[in-house]
């Protein structure tokens, strides 16, 4: 887990008779000092050399002090971002005069801090996989990219309300807030900026927002479309124009920079590799879906780029090293063969090396659950943590992944509402007759007549309903009579059901069946409080609904990365890379919502670079996956998950009833049609409860350093491990 931390505390007080700040002794345990007092900042955690960057708007300081008669201008970038130094310090200026989008403007991934004299400025990025925190600290502002780190600084106790409100509506940003599972420390919204002066803190927008009233003119089709390859062409370059990395200190992949081995890729890093680990060099997931082989063939095929004769870096002429996992025990019908299928169609070029990753029981969904890493906040991510382990750790110490890309490229069924507003009716019949199709009936050919007026219908009520509107209905439907029994759950939704559900401004989330009324009535409260707040220019339905199931998407990848973290690799998504967010953002909403437009879109882009030759039934939906596995993990894991709720947390804290949930667990893994994602959620934070409360220790260290851990064992009851 890398991280880092900084703060700026107010002039005046006690302790600060000279004018200059001061702070409690304290630092945190194993960091890296990138500048000093009175406004510190550190480096936390496995950081590579090349990750952090630090440019002043001058000459460097050269160990002087900056006076008041020179302010300090400087900018630290931590993470895989594509400026060189003279972009950064335009940047730099640039936020100088409050421009605070050159920030976030360059190609890759990463956190930028940039200080103007007392001013310090922290850029979250667009999708959220980057997220900034913040909390109230010795008369100032604390601030970090990690919220446990503020918990253990401030000795923060848990804030059941809004785990409440993450199990019952998790795509929901208007029942979240800006809260953490941490009372007191709070988030910075995705596109918005941290910036302290003198210890008081503000929260700054810098991507502009079109409202109803107002919208922004859309692009022409074939040129956003190019605007998404040349973003993604461009991410994929960030990444491979970085040093070479290979864990346990091989550089370049070779301890001398070369492989002595007698053939290409057998030398002893590789070797090595194969006895367990992340192989050196760069690679990449290929599976039979489009998102990562796209990045895959992207990766592989770019000219100038390790994988093509010309290449450079680990060695001309090498190839790039893609992994593709194989599921032996989640049966799927013949979909796990055609996606296999698809993947070695795709790696028999002769760039490419290809990996077939075989697992079985050990790699399922729930297994190993309770010996993992403690990670920021609970996510699904911690129930498929050991089978992503499992899988990366057959990968490459940088590691492309194609997540982030349904949730940029597809449309939100709410966007059908938008193109209503939008006066554009014609462009809601190829999606609508697509939902008839996979919703029809054998008898009428395939085709349900009834399905088009039903969704036209509820897109149409979802455009004339504004959202304060909208809000106030979630929640009275949290108190409504017999939900919490989960009577307004049914099984598992098809296409047409999942898409009338999602066409409202907020909606429960699967988990929600399952809590306690009193847990419900929590998030009722706050999404009452949140349907009367000012929000300034309202939003297209479509538009913020799919920000916020982006949003989701980010924070789960980036508990995902926590808890299934090797050491010495880097995951990569560059479709959660601000330019790329905003390039998808670009294209049309007509474009969008035509069925089968990501692989369509994915098509072009590959074309674009050069790459046209694709195996039949590439792009093809791989949702089955998901779902074959979890089922097979609840079949298999079925003991261990009863123990784990024998006595839960949840329960302790009111949130659920135990029984309710053992009786659902058990009748999930007899094949009962559940809501499996909900009975996902509940175990993730379950467990997540238990590792939070089985830790000892702060993540700080010094003389004012905080004792106690970042839970209060008064507010949950400690379990007995």
């Amino acid at each position: 887990m890398r991280w880092l931390v900084g703060w700026s505390c107010t002039t005046s007080g006690a302790g600060s008779r000279t004018g200059v700040p001061t702070a409690p002794a304290v630092r945190p345990v194993g960091a890296q000092l990138l500048w000093d007092d009175p406004d510190p900042l550190w480096a936390v955690g496995d950081w590579r050399p090349d990750e952090i960057r630090v440019v002043h708007a001058g000459p460097p300081p050269n160990g002087t002090r900056h006076t008041t008669a020179s302010p300090v201008a400087r900018l630290v970038v931590l993470g895989r971002c594509g400026a060189d130094d003279h972009q950064l310090r335009t940047g730099l200026l640039a936020t100088r005069g409050g421009a605070l989008r050159h920030l976030t403007a360059w190609p890759g991934s990463y956190t930028a801090v940039a200080q103007i004299g007392r001013r310090i400025t922290v850029a979250g990025d667009l999708a959220g996989a980057r997220p900034v925190f913040h909390t109230a600290w010795a008369g100032g502002t604390a601030y970090a990219t990690a919220a446990l780190p503020l918990a253990d600084l401030v000795e923060a106790e848990l804030d059941i309300g809004y785990l409440a409100a993450l199990l019952a509506c998790p795509d929901s940003p208007e029942a979240l807030g800006d809260g953490t599972p941490y009372t007191g420390v709070r988030r910075v919204p995705p596109g918005h900026a941290l910036v302290v002066r003198d210890g008081a803190r503000d929260i700054m927008g810098y991507e502009p927002t079109a409202s109803l009233a107002v919208a922004a003119p859309e692009r022409d089709a074939a040129q956003a479309v190019d605007g998404v390859r040349d973003a993604l062409v461009e991410a994929v370059r960030t990444r491979f124009a970085a040093p070479r990395h290979a864990p346990d200190g091989f550089a370049n992949g070779f301890p001398d920079g070369s492989d002595p081995g007698p053939v290409p890729g057998m030398g002893p890093a590789f070797r090595r590799a194969a006895r367990g680990g992340p192989a050196p060099g760069i690679g990449a997931d290929l599976s039979g879906g489009s998102a990562s082989a796209t990045l895959a063939l992207l990766a592989a095929g770019l000219p100038g780029l390790p994988g093509t004769p010309l290449g450079h870096g680990t060695g001309a002429g090498e190839r790039l090293h893609v992994v593709t996992f194989n599921d032996l025990v989640a049966d799927r019908g013949g979909a796990r063969e055609a996606e296999l299928g698809r993947a070695r169609a795709l790696a028999a070029d002769p760039r490419l090396h290809h990996v077939v990753v075989a697992a079985a029981e050990e790699a399922l969904p729930y297994a190993d659950l309770l010996n993992g890493p403690l990670t920021d906040e609970p996510s699904p991510a911690l129930v498929t943590a050991a089978r992503h382990r499992h899988r990366l750790a057959a990968g490459s110490a940088d590691h492309f992944t194609g997540h982030g890309a349904r949730q940029v490229l597809d449309a939100h069924p709410a966007r059908l509402a938008d193109l209503l507003m939008g006066r554009r009716r014609r462009h809601l019949l190829r999606p609508v007759s697509a939902l008839a199709r996979a919703d029809g009936s054998p008898a009428l050919g395939g085709f349900s007549v009834l399905v088009p007026l039903t969704v036209y219908r509820a897109a149409r009520r979802l455009a004339r309903t504004s959202y304060r509107e909208g809000l106030e209905e979630a929640a009275a439907r949290f108190l409504a009579p017999g939900f919490a029994a989960g009577e307004d759950s049914a099984g598992p939704p098809g296409a047409v059901d999942a898409s009338l559900a999602a066409l409202t401004w907020c909606r429960p989330g699967p988990a929600a069946r399952w809590l306690t009324g009193t847990a419900l009535a929590e998030v009722s409260v706050r999404l009452q409080s949140a349907a009367i707040r000012p929000t300034g220019l309202p939003q297209r339905p479509g538009e913020q609904r799919a920000a916020a199931a982006l949003g989701r998407h980010a924070a789960d990848h980036r508990i995902l990365e926590q808890a299934a973290e090797i050491r010495g690799q880097r995951l990569h998504a560059p479709f959660l890379d601000n330019q790329v967010v905003r390039a998808c953002r670009a294209l049309p909403q007509a474009l969008r919502v035509q069925p089968g437009a990501r692989a369509a879109i994915l098509r072009t882009v590959l074309a674009g670079a050069g790459i046209r030759d694709l195996p039949p039934g590439w792009g093809a939906p791989t949702h089955a996956a998901h779902t074959a596995a979890v089922r097979a993990g609840l079949r298999a894991y079925a003991a261990p998950l009863l123990q784990l709720f024998d006595a839960p947390l949840l329960a302790d804290a009111g949130l659920i009833e135990a029984g309710v949930v053992r009786n659902a667990l058990q009748a999930a893994a007899e094949g009962t049609p559940l809501p499996l994602d909900g009975l996902t959620e509940l175990v993730a934070t379950e467990v997540w409860l238990r590792r939070l409360l089985a830790r000892r220790g702060t993540c700080w260290t010094g003389p004012a350093a905080p004792r106690m851990r970042a839970v209060a064992s008064g507010v949950v009851p400690r379990p007995s491990l």
